[in-house]
């Protein structure tokens, strides 16, 4: 499952971006950072005691079952009062969550935390990042393996010179992406792939900011 991995702002900033509100509404959301322990509940009700004794009114919390898709306006009408009594939301959510969020709430909206990358869980607790969402997918090339998010040098030709036995020469934990590849497409009988020169990579292929329309 494709979760947005997140991680809390530090404490300062998140006061730098509170000062001169002493009204707060919290909002988490029961998705990925719940799962990633950012945004559930736990961490709603840790913000929630941080935030009261630091001197902060606390008008209500809640954890929206997802924050980011069409259904946040309904769930945020059932904590009207709460939200309306508030100077300001505080949004333990994901850039999508908090976008989401500010497009019904006419209220200051804050991030609490971060937005990395889209990941996937791979072990317990561990979440790797495996698409950049770049616009310009070559996985079909690489038996399935994506290079520019699984290569720390986002190497489109490789393997480079510094791996050494299968493992990436930057984190000697990893295991090379380019050394992957190759073992996957050596089993796929399609090791042609990996001797063709790609050109160099258009970083934007889509104009910014992004839109698709169908």
């Amino acid at each position: 499952m494709i979760r947005s991995i997140t991680r809390q702002k530090t404490e300062e900033e998140i006061d730098r971006l509170l000062n001169g509100y002493s009204r707060i509404f919290i909002i988490g959301c029961g998705t990925c950072v719940t799962m990633t322990r950012t945004g559930g509940e736990p961490e709603v009700t840790a913000m929630q005691r941080r935030l009261r004794d630091k001197g902060k009114l606390i008008t209500g919390q809640a954890v929206l079952p997802v924050a980011c898709d069409n259904l946040t306006s309904e769930a945020l009408k059932e904590y009207g009062d709460q939200i309306n009594q508030a100077d300001l939301l505080l949004i333990m959510t994901c850039a999508f969550g908090v976008q989401t969020v500010a497009g019904y709430a006419n209220k200051m909206v804050v991030p609490a935390l971060d937005t990395l990358f889209m990941g996937k869980q791979t072990s317990e607790g561990l979440f790797n990042e495996i698409c950049s969402q770049c616009g310009s997918c070559i996985i079909g090339e690489t038996g399935g393996i994506c290079p520019v998010t699984s290569c720390h040098k986002g190497l489109v030709n490789g393997p480079c010179g510094g791996t050494n036995d299968g493992k990436c020469e930057i984190d000697s934990n990893k295991d090379c992406a380019w050394t992957l590849i190759y073992n996957r497409l050596e089993k796929l009988n399609r090791l042609d792939f990996i001797r063709v020169l790609k050109r160099p990579r258009n970083y934007q292929v889509e104009p910014t900011p992004g839109k698709w329309n169908l």
